[in-house]
């Protein structure tokens, strides 16, 4: 049996993994702004691609290549619909309640990114890839 690592590896791989699919959500969200698009539609457009990549790269990497079908797929999306709601609704409500100033998108970007980050490593690790759980991806041999 291999082993995918315990809860530290797999919280720095995925602040990597996050990291890069935050630079996708920022990278399509700040192409979008200057495209014209209004700002929740650009969050809107971003997270899904930001998410499409974290679902692919923490599958494979964070938690160790984990075959759990529709099951899994169901999970992660459901998960991501709902972080997707809090994600816009929070950066909203950031665009609302700071003042105007240079960089009051990427902050509001920033904070909306942050409590969807927490909220997914725990419900991933927990939920999606049943870390530790019979029939999670530590109790499999991944090859």
């Amino acid at each position: 049996m291999v082993r995918n690592g315990g809860a530290t590896r797999q919280a720095v791989t995925f602040v990597l993994v996050g990291g890069l699919c935050a630079l996708i959500d920022f990278g399509v969200y700040s192409a979008l702004l200057a495209c014209g698009a209004g700002p929740h539609a650009a969050k809107a457009v971003s997270f899904a691609l930001g998410t499409t990549a974290a679902f692919s790269l923490n599958r494979r990497f964070t938690f160790g290549g984990s075959t759990g079908g529709v099951r899994q797929v169901a999970a992660f999306a459901l998960l991501y619909l709902t972080t997707f709601a809090a994600n816009v609704l929070v950066n909203a409500l950031a665009l609302h309640l700071l003042p105007p100033f240079r960089v009051e998108y990427a902050v509001a970007w920033l904070v909306a990114q942050g409590v969807a980050t927490a909220v997914n490593f725990a419900v991933l690790r927990a939920v999606v890839f049943r870390v530790g759980k019979p029939g999670g991806v530590d109790q499999r041999v991944v090859g």
